[in-house]
């Protein structure tokens, strides 16, 4: 048996040789050639330029999403679930979908502003690529330098070794600064500013608990928990201050 599986593989490599021999020919005419030139046309993308673009073009939603007001706003909701004591209420879908539609109503001006100082004319052909990527940086550099306090700016300036600022922010002034300065400064200061956001948030819901707490440690309630006496109570409380409302309209009159 050993030798009839070892005269079947010689076979098999001697029909494979022989294969190989006869159709070498029509093998090279179907050879596949992979060329990583630039183009023949100036300006053309090669496919490593491609590819480059193709991957830059994966991160482009985050990169956006952390450029816009749409940070603040997810980590408020965020909070705000946690505060109430609600896990999965609204669901994940539902807190990011209206976070994206919050964002763009609250940059909706600035998008307009790119759209008609930089989209139209780049469209029409009568600026260049360069010029047009450069007039897009402008209103959305603007926007987040009005929402980035001094000492964030001061840190990352300090960090670049360039000098620190002495007065006060103004965006019409500071327009000249990189956005590996601008862009760092602003998430930070976008994470400090809905951390504040979200301690003021816990504070009414907290003063519940504890007066649930309380209350059911002098009925001598021990065993019962806490959490699931109050939520209730903090359900209508939001309910009733039409707390949505409140917190929409704080969120968007925070980026003025």
């Amino acid at each position: 048996m050993r030798r009839y599986k070892i005269a079947v593989f010689f076979l098999v490599i001697i029909l494979g040789l022989g294969i190989t021999a006869t159709g070498h020919s029509s093998l090279q005419a179907a050879s596949l050639n992979i060329d990583f030139g630039l183009g023949e046309q100036e300006g053309a993308l090669g496919p490593l330029q491609m590819l480059i673009f193709l991957a830059l073009l994966t991160l482009a939603p985050s990169i956006l999403i952390m450029l816009t007001s749409f940070t603040r706003i997810i980590i408020v909701f965020s909070f705000l679930r946690n505060a109430i004591g609600l896990q999965q209420t609204p669901p994940n879908q539902v807190i990011v979908g209206l976070a994206l539609f919050l964002s763009l109503f609250i940059m909706w001006p600035t998008l307009g502003e790119i759209n008609e100082t930089a989209v139209q004319p780049f469209m029409a052909g009568t600026i260049s690529q360069a010029e047009c990527l450069d007039k897009m940086k402008d209103p959305l550099k603007i926007f987040m330098l009005k929402q980035t306090k001094a000492p964030e700016l001061n840190l990352f300036l300090s960090l670049a070794g360039e000098d620190s600022l002495t007065q006060e922010i103004r965006p019409e002034l500071l327009t000249n600064l990189g956005m590996q300065i601008v862009i760092p400064a602003f998430i930070t200061s976008e994470l400090k500013r809905a951390f504040i956001m979200g301690f003021l948030l816990f504070i009414p819901f907290l003063v519940i608990d504890m007066i649930v707490a309380s209350t059911l440690m002098s009925m001598g309630m021990v065993m019962l928990p806490p959490s699931m006496i109050s939520l209730p109570f903090k359900l209508m409380l939001f309910v009733v201050v039409d707390g949505w409302s409140l917190l929409m309209e704080t969120l968007v009159k925070s980026f003025h």
